[in-house]
């Protein structure tokens, strides 16, 4: 197993080398599709190793443990050692599968979607680059070995989000895409510098970085609600809600929009924004040990939830709509992280890999097919249009809507029904996140899709996506429509499959938590009539406001008065946190930080002994004057001082 870990790690960076170092004179001799199909081939050869290594986890008796795959000595300095190593269990085979798998789709999507571009070797390579560092970060059995593959994941995102540098972007104070990078980066830095913090503590409490000592020895060395372990996984959280984008640091990803579709479906919807999410369940049995760090948790989940998905609601920028759709889904999986569901929230995580990544190409296919137009007022009827694009966004948009048996139904309802046994406000706000869910998911579908175009027929000649992009959108619309199948409960005839795979990994952190209230099977089928209602409402009301009825549209933006245009200026948080936040720090870095200390104070002082040692070698040189009357005039007046010295003493 140990050689196929490392060909699913490897053959990425192999791609980068060869597109990297030999991307353009290929790109030129042979076409860009040649430099796609390298990218392509190296992230579909990882899958299928990826592929095996989840068939011989299966077939070994003791796929309940984990196995570890000791490479070689990263650093060793005193009492730290660090291995580049890692850890193949049922969490990290989930992840590895979702990463390579969709990853594969994606690459080969950005074949088609990417046909003309002048830089589709430096595309792959930032591709493969990412994915490479993605399964550092989910492979390893460290938090240090983490922490790298958590860097390299935010500096891909960088480089892709700018990808198209030269481009404007309509975004708050940004002008290019390149800024929208810029602010992704740093943005993340804020909550990687509390990551970091949080583990110098774990190494100043456990002296190692290494999984299996620490979650070993935690519930040992830590009691419940100690703390010193709160204060830890609070700050891993922190660093969380920068990757995941939760409040406060959410501000980064509807302006990650600037980047390729691909990019958006790849890293802002599929793997890098779950890093966070699979993070705190690597991490479950320290979480379990902090109740008031998994009430934290869950309370910015479900918030995020809600928030996010209020302005999905009136977005027009199709992209945007998906973004604050991400945002509010990740805030789902925070809620299950927060609850305990741990396994629930994977399971979303996975479901939500599948329909999310599929929304955002089949965007992707739109915005190609009307000439990179991204605004939903300006489409319309593309049904009969772009046939193949409409029917597998219906199934992703039924998917993420819970709309049963889709995928996205099992997994929202299990996270539902856990947070109903942790409390009831928090199912409430679910509950009405999913209804809006549905409803801002169903207007995009229509305004995109039904009625008359409300583009010029005459000059734009739309036609469906070519079959390097239309092949992995069918491919993600079967997973959309079974991949939440393995998680059917028992309740309603399932055997909570994909729960029982996972056990082992959080048997620990839940024997660590307090037992939760269980909920009787006759309030589950309510619980689930409620969920299902609830989504059937909101596709209903966004059939009638936004098709059947367009005036009714109108009349409740104009019932909803100034909140309208509070909420479609995203609540201004970008124009507080540029006037509270952003503006102050630049005006002290400005005026005390650059001209009073930088240049004053360490520039002054520099300068400062320059010109003296230059004042006091003017004075010094007259004296050496050249003349031997002056010189002779100098000996006389030392003697004359010398034997005034002696008198006088």
């Amino acid at each position: 197993m140990q050689n196929l870990v490392v060909y699913v790690v490897i053959l990425p960076i192999v791609g980068v080398l060869i597109n990297g170092l030999l991307g353009s004179p290929i790109q030129k001799r042979f076409g860009e599709k040649a430099v796609g199909i390298i990218g392509s081939a190296t992230i579909g050869l990882s899958f299928i190793f990826a592929v095996l290594i989840f068939v011989n986890l299966l077939s070994d008796p003791s796929s309940a443990r984990s196995h570890v795959m000791d490479l070689y000595t990263w650093m060793a300095a005193g009492n730290l050692r660090v291995s580049v190593s890692y850890l193949i269990d049922p969490l990290s085979i989930v992840m590895l599968l979702i990463v390579t798998g969709v990853s594969f789709l994606i690459h080969v999507y950005s074949i088609g979607y990417m046909h003309g571009d002048r830089g589709v070797f430096r595309f792959f390579t930032y591709l493969n680059l990412f994915v490479f560092a993605m399964l550092n970060l989910i492979l390893a059995d460290n938090y240090l070995l983490m922490f790298l593959g958590w860097e390299g994941v935010g500096l891909c995102s960088y480089l892709l989000i700018g990808f198209w540098y030269d481009r404007k972007f309509e975004g708050v104070n940004i002008t290019w895409t390149g800024d929208a990078g810029m602010k992704a980066f740093i943005v993340n830095r804020i909550g990687d510098f509390a990551f970091l913090i949080g583990l110098f503590l774990l190494f100043q409490n456990f002296g190692t970085f290494n999984f299996d000592t620490i979650f070993g020895t935690a519930a040992g060395h830590f009691s419940s609600g100690s703390t010193t372990v709160t204060w830890i996984t609070m700050l891993l959280f922190i660093g969380a809600t920068g990757k995941s984008a939760q409040i406060p640091l959410y501000i980064w990803l509807p302006d990650a929009m600037a980047g390729p579709t691909p990019v958006s479906a790849l890293i802002h919807a599929a793997t890098m924004v779950t890093a966070g999410v699979y993070m705190i369940a690597r991490s479950s049995i320290l979480f379990a040990l902090a109740p008031t760090t998994m009430l934290v948790v869950a309370i910015v989940g479900a918030v995020t939830a809600m928030y996010a998905a209020s302005m999905g609601l009136v977005q027009n920028d199709i992209k945007k709509v998906l973004a604050y759709s991400t945002i509010s889904q990740l805030g789902y999986m925070f809620l299950a992280m927060g609850v305990g569901a741990f396994s629930a929230g994977i399971f979303h995580l996975m479901t939500h890999a599948f329909f999310k990544a599929l929304l955002f190409l089949g965007a992707g296919a739109i915005i190609h097919a009307l000439h990179e137009n991204q605004d939903l007022r300006n489409m319309g009827g593309l049904k009969s249009l772009m046939p193949g694009t409409y029917k597998t966004f219906l199934l992703a948009s039924l998917a993420i809507s819970g709309i049963p048996p889709l995928s996205g139904f099992f997994s929202k309802d299990e996270i539902l029904g856990r947070a109903f046994a942790s409390s009831a406000i928090l199912w409430f706000i679910g509950v009405l996140t999913a209804f809006l869910t549905a409803l801002y998911i169903f207007r995009l579908f229509i305004l995109a899709f039904e009625g008359k175009p409300r583009f010029d027929v005459h000059h734009i000649h739309v036609h469906d996506a070519p079959k390097t992009m239309l092949i992995p959108l069918w491919a993600l619309g079967i997973l959309s429509v079974i991949g939440g199948w393995i998680g059917i409960p028992a309740i309603l005839g399932g055997g909570d499959t994909f729960d029982r795979f996972l056990e082992p990994v959080f048997e620990n952190a839940q024997a660590a938590m307090p037992s939760l209230f269980i909920v009787e099977p006759s309030t589950e089928y309510i619980l689930m009539a409620v969920s299902i209602l609830m989504a059937i409402g909101g596709v209903y009301l966004a059939y009638r406001a936004y098709l059947k009825n367009p005036e009714l549209s109108a009349k409740l933006r104009k019932a909803a008065g100034d909140m309208y245009d509070i909420i479609l200026n995203k609540y201004y948080i970008d124009e507080i946190y540029q006037a509270v936040i952003v503006k102050p720090i630049v005006y002290v870095s400005d005026r005390y930080l650059w001209h009073g200390i930088d240049e004053i104070l360490i520039d002054g002082s520099v300068n400062g002994t320059g010109k003296t040692v230059r004042f006091f070698g003017r004075v010094v040189r007259k004296i050496q004057t050249g003349f031997v009357q002056n010189y002779a005039l100098t000996f006389v007046i030392g003697i004359i001082i010398i034997i005034g010295y002696i008198i006088l003493k």
